[in-house]
Protein backbone atom coordinates (compact mmCIF):
# COMPACT_ATOMS: atom_id res chain seq x y z
CA UNK A 1 0.00 0.00 0.00
CA UNK A 2 1.45 3.35 -1.03
CA UNK A 3 1.87 6.11 1.53
CA UNK A 4 -1.58 7.64 1.86
CA UNK A 5 -0.14 11.16 2.02
CA UNK A 6 1.06 11.11 -1.55
CA UNK A 7 -2.60 12.07 -1.91
CA UNK A 8 -3.19 15.85 -1.78
CA UNK A 9 -5.26 15.96 1.40
CA UNK A 10 -5.29 19.75 1.62
CA UNK A 11 -6.26 20.27 -2.02
CA UNK A 12 -9.04 17.70 -1.91
CA UNK A 13 -10.42 19.07 1.34
CA UNK A 14 -10.36 22.71 0.23
CA UNK A 15 -11.99 21.83 -3.12
CA UNK A 16 -14.74 20.06 -1.20
CA UNK A 17 -15.11 23.00 1.22
CA UNK A 18 -15.42 25.48 -1.66
CA UNK A 19 -18.55 23.59 -2.75
CA UNK A 20 -20.01 22.39 0.55
CA UNK A 21 -19.06 24.89 3.27
CA UNK A 22 -21.78 25.26 5.89
CA UNK A 23 -23.47 28.67 6.00
CA UNK A 24 -23.17 30.14 9.48
CA UNK A 25 -23.99 33.64 10.73
CA UNK A 26 -20.43 34.16 12.00
CA UNK A 27 -18.64 32.74 8.96
CA UNK A 28 -17.27 34.36 5.82
CA UNK A 29 -17.79 31.70 3.15
CA UNK A 30 -14.98 30.59 0.82
CA UNK A 31 -16.29 32.54 -2.20
CA UNK A 32 -16.55 35.80 -0.25
CA UNK A 33 -13.18 35.20 1.33
CA UNK A 34 -11.60 34.62 -2.07
CA UNK A 35 -13.05 37.95 -3.23
CA UNK A 36 -11.33 39.76 -0.37
CA UNK A 37 -13.99 39.83 2.38
CA UNK A 38 -12.26 39.42 5.75
CA UNK A 39 -13.87 37.85 8.81
CA UNK A 40 -14.75 40.09 11.76
CA UNK A 41 -12.50 38.91 14.64
CA UNK A 42 -15.22 39.93 17.13
CA UNK A 43 -17.75 37.59 15.53
CA UNK A 44 -15.20 34.78 15.24
CA UNK A 45 -14.24 35.13 18.90
CA UNK A 46 -17.85 35.35 20.09
CA UNK A 47 -18.86 32.27 18.12
CA UNK A 48 -15.90 30.23 19.35
CA UNK A 49 -16.62 31.07 22.99
CA UNK A 50 -20.28 30.19 22.53
CA UNK A 51 -19.48 26.94 20.72
CA UNK A 52 -17.37 25.55 23.57
CA UNK A 53 -19.18 22.46 24.89
CA UNK A 54 -22.23 23.40 22.79
CA UNK A 55 -23.65 22.56 19.36
CA UNK A 56 -23.91 24.83 16.34
CA UNK A 57 -27.70 24.42 16.35
CA UNK A 58 -27.91 25.61 19.96
CA UNK A 59 -25.64 28.61 19.36
CA UNK A 60 -27.16 30.16 16.22
CA UNK A 61 -30.03 32.04 17.90
CA UNK A 62 -27.86 33.16 20.83
CA UNK A 63 -25.22 34.49 18.45
CA UNK A 64 -27.75 36.42 16.40
CA UNK A 65 -29.34 37.96 19.50
CA UNK A 66 -25.94 38.93 20.93
CA UNK A 67 -24.70 40.55 17.72
CA UNK A 68 -27.99 42.36 17.14
CA UNK A 69 -27.85 43.80 20.65
CA UNK A 70 -24.06 44.29 20.84
CA UNK A 71 -22.69 44.49 17.26
CA UNK A 72 -19.12 45.36 18.29
CA UNK A 73 -16.71 44.37 21.02
CA UNK A 74 -16.92 47.92 22.38
CA UNK A 75 -20.70 47.65 22.66
CA UNK A 76 -20.42 44.34 24.51
CA UNK A 77 -17.75 45.76 26.81
CA UNK A 78 -20.09 48.59 27.81
CA UNK A 79 -23.04 46.28 28.54
CA UNK A 80 -24.20 45.75 32.15
CA UNK A 81 -23.16 42.36 33.49
CA UNK A 82 -26.71 41.25 34.27
CA UNK A 83 -27.90 41.96 30.73
CA UNK A 84 -25.17 39.81 29.23
CA UNK A 85 -25.68 37.02 31.75
CA UNK A 86 -29.41 37.14 31.04
CA UNK A 87 -28.87 36.75 27.29
CA UNK A 88 -26.44 33.91 28.01
CA UNK A 89 -28.93 32.00 30.21
CA UNK A 90 -29.49 28.54 28.77
CA UNK A 91 -26.07 28.17 27.15
CA UNK A 92 -24.59 26.92 30.42
CA UNK A 93 -20.96 27.03 31.59
CA UNK A 94 -21.51 30.53 32.98
CA UNK A 95 -17.81 31.09 33.62
CA UNK A 96 -17.59 31.54 29.84
CA UNK A 97 -20.03 34.45 30.02
CA UNK A 98 -18.08 36.12 32.82
CA UNK A 99 -14.84 35.71 30.88
CA UNK A 100 -16.60 36.95 27.74
CA UNK A 101 -17.24 40.28 29.43
CA UNK A 102 -13.74 40.44 30.92
CA UNK A 103 -12.19 39.76 27.52
CA UNK A 104 -14.39 42.30 25.72
CA UNK A 105 -13.40 44.97 28.24
CA UNK A 106 -9.69 44.20 27.93
CA UNK A 107 -9.88 44.34 24.12
CA UNK A 108 -11.86 47.59 24.22
CA UNK A 109 -9.79 49.33 26.90
CA UNK A 110 -6.27 47.99 26.32
CA UNK A 111 -6.25 47.10 22.62
CA UNK A 112 -8.35 49.88 21.13
CA UNK A 113 -11.13 47.49 20.21
CA UNK A 114 -8.87 45.32 18.03
CA UNK A 115 -8.16 41.69 18.80
CA UNK A 116 -4.50 40.64 18.74
CA UNK A 117 -3.62 38.58 15.65
CA UNK A 118 -1.16 36.01 16.99
CA UNK A 119 -1.80 32.85 18.97
CA UNK A 120 0.49 33.90 21.83
CA UNK A 121 -1.01 37.39 22.11
CA UNK A 122 -4.56 35.99 22.07
CA UNK A 123 -3.65 33.66 24.92
CA UNK A 124 -3.10 36.69 27.17
CA UNK A 125 -6.81 37.61 26.98
CA UNK A 126 -9.27 36.41 29.66
CA UNK A 127 -11.05 33.18 28.83
CA UNK A 128 -9.00 32.38 25.72
CA UNK A 129 -7.19 29.06 25.88
CA UNK A 130 -5.03 27.26 23.30
CA UNK A 131 -7.92 25.98 21.19
CA UNK A 132 -9.77 29.32 21.02
CA UNK A 133 -6.54 31.22 20.34
CA UNK A 134 -5.72 28.88 17.46
CA UNK A 135 -9.24 29.16 16.04
CA UNK A 136 -9.26 32.97 16.11
CA UNK A 137 -5.75 33.25 14.70
CA UNK A 138 -6.56 30.85 11.86
CA UNK A 139 -10.12 31.84 10.98
CA UNK A 140 -9.99 35.59 11.62
CA UNK A 141 -6.39 36.30 10.62
CA UNK A 142 -5.53 33.39 8.29
CA UNK A 143 -2.54 32.30 10.32
CA UNK A 144 -1.37 28.66 9.99
CA UNK A 145 -2.50 27.52 13.43
CA UNK A 146 -3.77 24.02 14.14
CA UNK A 147 -7.38 23.97 15.35
CA UNK A 148 -8.18 20.75 17.19
CA UNK A 149 -11.79 20.23 18.26
CA UNK A 150 -13.77 16.99 18.53
CA UNK A 151 -14.53 16.96 14.81
CA UNK A 152 -10.87 17.35 13.86
CA UNK A 153 -9.82 14.68 16.36
CA UNK A 154 -12.26 12.25 14.78
CA UNK A 155 -11.05 12.99 11.24
CA UNK A 156 -7.41 12.58 12.25
CA UNK A 157 -8.05 9.35 14.17
CA UNK A 158 -9.76 7.81 11.15
CA UNK A 159 -7.45 9.22 8.52
CA UNK A 160 -4.43 7.72 10.34
CA UNK A 161 -6.23 4.71 11.88
CA UNK A 162 -5.18 5.70 15.41
CA UNK A 163 -6.58 3.31 18.04
CA UNK A 164 -5.21 4.84 21.23
CA UNK A 165 -8.28 6.09 23.13
CA UNK A 166 -9.06 9.69 23.94
CA UNK A 167 -8.11 11.70 25.88
CA UNK A 168 -4.68 10.03 25.93
CA UNK A 169 -4.36 10.23 22.14
CA UNK A 170 -4.82 14.02 21.99
CA UNK A 171 -1.07 14.83 21.63
CA UNK A 172 -0.71 12.38 18.73
CA UNK A 173 -3.86 13.65 17.04
CA UNK A 174 -2.59 17.23 17.43
CA UNK A 175 0.73 16.19 15.87
CA UNK A 176 -1.06 14.63 12.89
CA UNK A 177 -3.26 17.68 12.46
CA UNK A 178 -0.27 20.04 12.62
CA UNK A 179 1.48 18.10 9.86
CA UNK A 180 -1.47 18.78 7.55
CA UNK A 181 -2.11 22.44 8.43
CA UNK A 182 -1.25 24.42 5.26
CA UNK A 183 0.41 27.80 4.92
CA UNK A 184 -2.08 28.73 2.19
CA UNK A 185 -5.73 29.30 3.21
CA UNK A 186 -5.24 27.99 6.77
CA UNK A 187 -8.47 29.63 7.95
CA UNK A 188 -10.55 27.93 5.28
CA UNK A 189 -8.71 24.67 5.89
CA UNK A 190 -9.43 24.75 9.65
CA UNK A 191 -13.13 25.26 8.95
CA UNK A 192 -13.08 22.61 6.22
CA UNK A 193 -11.81 19.90 8.58
CA UNK A 194 -14.41 20.85 11.18
CA UNK A 195 -17.17 20.82 8.54
CA UNK A 196 -16.01 17.43 7.28
CA UNK A 197 -16.26 15.98 10.79
CA UNK A 198 -19.64 17.58 11.41
CA UNK A 199 -21.33 16.56 8.14
CA UNK A 200 -19.58 13.50 6.64
CA UNK A 201 -17.03 12.00 9.05
CA UNK A 202 -19.71 11.89 11.73
CA UNK A 203 -19.49 9.98 15.03
CA UNK A 204 -21.95 7.31 13.87
CA UNK A 205 -22.41 5.98 10.34
CA UNK A 206 -19.79 8.14 8.57
CA UNK A 207 -20.60 8.74 4.90
CA UNK A 208 -17.30 7.33 3.64
CA UNK A 209 -18.61 6.88 0.09
CA UNK A 210 -18.84 10.65 -0.51
CA UNK A 211 -15.89 11.74 1.64
CA UNK A 212 -13.24 13.76 -0.21
CA UNK A 213 -10.58 11.93 1.84
CA UNK A 214 -11.91 8.40 1.29
CA UNK A 215 -8.90 7.36 -0.80
CA UNK A 216 -6.16 8.01 1.79
CA UNK A 217 -8.28 7.17 4.86
CA UNK A 218 -6.60 4.22 6.56
CA UNK A 219 -9.52 3.46 8.87
CA UNK A 220 -11.83 3.15 5.85
CA UNK A 221 -9.46 0.66 4.28
CA UNK A 222 -9.33 -1.43 7.47
CA UNK A 223 -13.07 -1.13 8.10
CA UNK A 224 -12.47 0.58 11.44
CA UNK A 225 -13.80 4.07 10.64
CA UNK A 226 -17.10 3.74 12.59
CA UNK A 227 -15.19 2.54 15.67
CA UNK A 228 -12.82 5.52 15.87
CA UNK A 229 -11.83 7.48 17.78
CA UNK A 230 -11.87 5.15 20.74
CA UNK A 231 -12.60 6.72 24.11
CA UNK A 232 -11.72 5.75 27.64
CA UNK A 233 -14.82 4.81 29.67
CA UNK A 234 -16.49 7.74 31.43
CA UNK A 235 -17.14 7.64 35.12
CA UNK A 236 -20.86 7.87 35.93
CA UNK A 237 -21.99 11.30 37.10
CA UNK A 238 -22.91 11.45 40.80
CA UNK A 239 -26.21 12.93 41.95
CA UNK A 240 -26.29 15.79 44.44
CA UNK A 241 -29.27 17.22 46.28
CA UNK A 242 -30.19 20.62 47.66
CA UNK A 243 -32.93 22.95 48.87
CA UNK A 244 -33.98 26.24 47.29
CA UNK A 245 -36.11 28.84 49.09
CA UNK A 246 -38.45 31.00 47.02
CA UNK A 247 -40.13 33.91 48.75
CA UNK A 248 -42.21 36.70 47.26
CA UNK A 249 -44.34 39.67 48.34
CA UNK A 250 -47.80 40.64 47.17
CA UNK A 251 -46.26 43.51 45.15
CA UNK A 252 -44.19 41.06 43.11
CA UNK A 253 -40.82 41.55 44.85
CA UNK A 254 -38.72 38.41 45.38
CA UNK A 255 -35.81 37.44 47.63
CA UNK A 256 -32.62 36.43 45.85
CA UNK A 257 -28.91 35.98 46.43
CA UNK A 258 -25.90 36.84 44.30
CA UNK A 259 -23.75 33.73 44.03
CA UNK A 260 -19.97 34.00 44.67
CA UNK A 261 -17.91 34.99 41.63
CA UNK A 262 -16.05 31.69 41.68
CA UNK A 263 -17.75 28.35 41.29
CA UNK A 264 -20.91 27.15 39.59
CA UNK A 265 -23.19 29.94 38.35
CA UNK A 266 -20.64 32.40 39.67
CA UNK A 267 -21.80 35.99 39.96
CA UNK A 268 -25.37 35.20 38.96
CA UNK A 269 -28.60 35.84 40.81
CA UNK A 270 -30.35 32.78 42.21
CA UNK A 271 -32.64 31.61 44.94
CA UNK A 272 -31.20 31.30 48.44
CA UNK A 273 -30.48 27.69 49.20
CA UNK A 274 -28.54 24.98 50.93
CA UNK A 275 -25.32 23.35 49.90
CA UNK A 276 -25.50 20.86 47.03
CA UNK A 277 -24.31 17.49 48.30
CA UNK A 278 -25.42 13.95 49.07
CA UNK A 279 -26.85 15.09 52.42
CA UNK A 280 -27.77 18.79 52.24
CA UNK A 281 -28.95 20.60 55.36
CA UNK A 282 -32.08 22.74 55.25
CA UNK A 283 -31.04 26.38 55.85
CA UNK A 284 -34.01 28.76 55.33
CA UNK A 285 -32.93 32.40 54.83
CA UNK A 286 -35.43 33.64 57.44
CA UNK A 287 -37.99 32.19 59.84
CA UNK A 288 -41.36 31.60 58.17
CA UNK A 289 -43.99 29.02 57.44
CA UNK A 290 -42.07 27.45 54.58
CA UNK A 291 -44.34 25.29 52.44
CA UNK A 292 -43.07 22.18 50.69
CA UNK A 293 -43.65 22.63 46.97
CA UNK A 294 -44.86 19.68 44.96
CA UNK A 295 -42.31 18.24 42.56
CA UNK A 296 -38.58 18.80 42.26
CA UNK A 297 -36.13 20.49 39.95
CA UNK A 298 -33.74 18.23 38.07
CA UNK A 299 -30.73 19.64 36.25
CA UNK A 300 -27.48 18.24 34.92
CA UNK A 301 -24.17 20.07 35.16
CA UNK A 302 -20.90 18.97 33.60
CA UNK A 303 -19.81 16.78 36.48
CA UNK A 304 -23.00 15.90 38.37
CA UNK A 305 -26.78 15.66 38.34
CA UNK A 306 -28.69 17.95 40.72
CA UNK A 307 -32.07 17.43 42.36
CA UNK A 308 -33.49 20.51 44.13
CA UNK A 309 -36.35 20.37 46.61
CA UNK A 310 -38.25 23.66 46.79
CA UNK A 311 -39.72 25.55 49.71
CA UNK A 312 -42.00 28.58 49.31
CA UNK A 313 -43.01 31.38 51.70
CA UNK A 314 -44.39 34.90 51.87
CA UNK A 315 -41.70 37.58 51.98
CA UNK A 316 -42.33 39.95 54.93
CA UNK A 317 -42.61 43.63 54.03
CA UNK A 318 -40.14 44.67 56.75
CA UNK A 319 -37.49 42.01 56.10
CA UNK A 320 -33.93 43.35 55.88
CA UNK A 321 -32.01 40.33 54.61
CA UNK A 322 -28.36 39.92 55.52
CA UNK A 323 -26.32 39.24 52.39
CA UNK A 324 -29.43 38.78 50.22
CA UNK A 325 -31.27 41.08 47.81
CA UNK A 326 -34.91 42.03 47.46
CA UNK A 327 -35.60 42.46 43.75
CA UNK A 328 -38.66 44.53 42.83
CA UNK A 329 -41.25 43.25 40.39
CA UNK A 330 -40.16 45.48 37.52
CA UNK A 331 -36.44 44.72 38.02
CA UNK A 332 -36.94 40.96 38.16
CA UNK A 333 -36.73 39.09 34.86
CA UNK A 334 -36.97 35.28 35.14
CA UNK A 335 -35.32 35.03 31.72
CA UNK A 336 -32.12 36.45 33.26
CA UNK A 337 -31.83 33.50 35.64
CA UNK A 338 -29.57 30.53 34.95
CA UNK A 339 -31.55 27.54 33.71
CA UNK A 340 -31.70 25.63 36.99
CA UNK A 341 -32.98 28.71 38.84
CA UNK A 342 -35.51 29.43 36.10
CA UNK A 343 -36.82 25.87 36.40
CA UNK A 344 -37.34 26.48 40.13
CA UNK A 345 -39.16 29.74 39.39
CA UNK A 346 -41.47 28.10 36.88
CA UNK A 347 -42.37 25.28 39.28
CA UNK A 348 -42.98 27.80 42.09
CA UNK A 349 -45.19 30.06 39.98
CA UNK A 350 -47.10 27.05 38.74
CA UNK A 351 -48.21 26.40 42.30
Amino acid sequence: MRDNFEFDVNGALLDWYDLHARAMPWRVGPADRASGVRPDPYRVWLSEVMLQQTTVAAVRDYFQRFTARWPTVEALAAAPDEHVMGEWAGLGYYARARNLLKCARVVAEEHGGRFPETHDALLTLPGIGPYTAAAIAAIAFDRPETVLDGNVERVMARLHDIHEPLPGSKPLLKQRAEALTPAIRPGDYAQAVMDLGATICTPKSPACGICPLREPCRARLTGMAPELPKKSPKKPKPTRYGYAYLAGRADGAVLMERRPDKGLLGGMLGWPGSDWSETPVETPPFEADWQVLTGEVRHTFTHFHLILHLRGAVLPDDLEPDGLQIIGKHAFRPSDLPTVMRKAHDLWRGQ
